[in-house]
């Protein structure tokens, strides 16, 4: 298996399909989530709607360069959640993190290995290798949080 496509396997576990690292995926975990819990604030917590936009707003951005346009986000704009007022609109926000992230994991299967260790971007980002790790990595750290965050939202 070509690294490309071993990355590819990686960043699916996480957020479509695995049960590896985690013993559950993204998909896993807002599967039956509703707009109340999606947007229920625990504390000082991050809500569960938040952290799918952040997710999603990186993986997008990722896909844009991946797609031969720039690198547009900012990490000071990725938690700019626009209010979720339906049902309707959390799950438009879902369904879009799905799509994209099916999209992401397609393209990196199309990266040639000897791209995987080139510039992406800009030197100071590192190569394709890292961002794409770095996605997987990112992923898990927040998936943890949603996990952590639904049973808090389910014990009370």
């Amino acid at each position: 298996m070509s690294s490309a496509a071993q990355l590819s396997k990686r960043f699916r576990e996480v957020l479509l399909d695995g049960l590896w690292i985690a013993n559950t995926n993204f998909k896993d975990q807002l599967s039956g989530v509703s707009r109340e819990q999606a947007v229920a604030k625990v504390g000082t917590l991050n809500t569960i709607a938040m952290l799918t936009f952040h997710i999603h707003y990186y993986i997008a951005g990722i896909i844009n360069v991946f797609e031969g346009r720039g690198l547009e986000i900012k990490d000071q704009y990725s938690f700019d959640l626009p209010a979720i007022e339906s049902q309707a609109q959390w799950e438009e926000l879902v369904n879009q993190l799905w799509a994209d992230a099916e999209k992401f994991a397609a393209l990196v299967m199309q990266i040639p290995d000897d791209q995987l260790d080139e510039v992406f971007v800009d030197e100071k980002y590192g190569t394709y290798r890292r961002n794409i790790e770095g996605m997987i990595e990112h992923s898990y750290y927040h998936l943890g949080q949603v996990s952590l965050i639904k049973k808090l939202l389910m014990s009370q």
